[in-house]
């Protein structure tokens, strides 16, 4: 009995060093070729590095153990205990196949980046996402917003910002976007980058600054109508726009696919219907304001476009830079 209980013990130290070792080469087979950058920002890399050699080394621990010959001093140690796997067979094959089946379907299934289909089903943010999200554009009848900010009505008066909301008072919980924009460090930044901007005359979307420069569009629009506007992305449309319309969109991440979020630029010509989805593009317009669903957003009025491959990244980061 004891001999079968060793056996039995060594066999699954040996599967979970098998397993561990499984995720340590999908990872190493995604660094090489690349392909990791479709699942994990670049910022994530060392964790990464660290993960596929942590489990390489406990993996071949595991099987160390799998085949040491003297076990006695783990299998007796008079603890009373009973460490052999409890369980069926059958539950100990449903156990491990929930590990063994993602590093088969890892290496098997290819790899494909993000793409309209996925923006369809997580909805797209149009800008940053700080207006389209929760700044409509007031109605006539709808009072102007107060300078006050909701930080600084809680700090001034705490019990009665508490029961504003709970009476449902609009003023209390209207959002303003310049409620994000008051660490000074955060203020500057956007203020020095849009200077730049504004200066140049001309606005140039790279991976790099994307996502600050949508930021900066929802904050400052009405300072760059009229600027020129280069940007890359791929074609997507909402199923109600008109046939002039289409959204040139990049998914941008933060930590992993799990979090990747859709940011868009509407586009308007007359030859929209020629792109289809997921068509990559470069292009060259003017950028103006446009409303769509209630909501203030940039528009660029389009002037030259050209088909691109895929880029390297399809995905844009936020920098932190500030």
């Amino acid at each position: 009995m004891n001999m079968k209980k060793h056996a039995d013990l060594g066999f699954h130290a040996y599967i979970r060093g098998i397993i561990l070792i499984g995720f340590a080469l999908l990872m190493l087979a995604f660094i090489i070729t690349g392909n990791i950058r479709y699942y994990i920002a670049p910022t994530m890399m060392p964790f990464i590095y660290f993960a596929t050699v942590v489990f390489l080394l406990l993996g071949v621990v595991q099987i160390i153990r799998s085949t040491a010959k003297n076990e006695e001093t783990e299998h007796a140690c008079d603890c009373g205990a009973d460490h052999s796997m409890p369980g069926s067979s059958a539950g100990k094959l449903l156990v491990y196949s929930i590990f063994i089946i993602p590093i088969i379907l890892g290496f098997v299934l290819p790899d494909k980046v993000l793409d309209s289909s996925v923006a369809a089903n997580r909805g797209i943010q149009y800008g940053s996402g700080i207006l389209t999200e929760q700044n409509p554009v007031p109605s006539p009848d709808q009072p102007p917003a107060t300078d006050t900010s909701r930080a600084e009505a809680f700090l001034a008066d705490p019990d009665g910002y508490y029961e504003q909301l709970e009476a449902g008072d609009t003023d209390a919980d209207e959002f303003d976007p310049r409620d994000y924009y008051v660490e000074e460090g955060f203020k500057q930044y956007y203020e020095d980058l849009a200077e730049e901007f504004h200066q140049s005359e001309s606005v140039i979307v790279t991976e790099e600054n994307y996502l600050d420069v949508m930021t900066i569009l929802d904050l400052q629009l009405p300072r760059f109508i009229g600027h020129t506007i280069e940007i890359t992305g791929f074609v997507y449309r909402e199923p109600e726009f008109a046939d002039h319309q289409f959204v040139v969109a990049r998914f941008g991440m933060t930590c992993c696919v799990a979090d990747a979020a859709v940011y868009g630029t509407m586009v308007h010509t007359d030859d929209a219907s020629q792109f289809e989805n997921d068509t990559w593009v470069r292009l060259r317009g003017i950028l103006n304001q446009t409303e769509y669903n209630g909501y203030q957003m940039p528009l660029v009025q389009l002037k030259e476009i050209e088909v691109i491959e895929e880029p390297e990244n399809p995905y844009v980061f936020p920098r932190f830079s500030f």
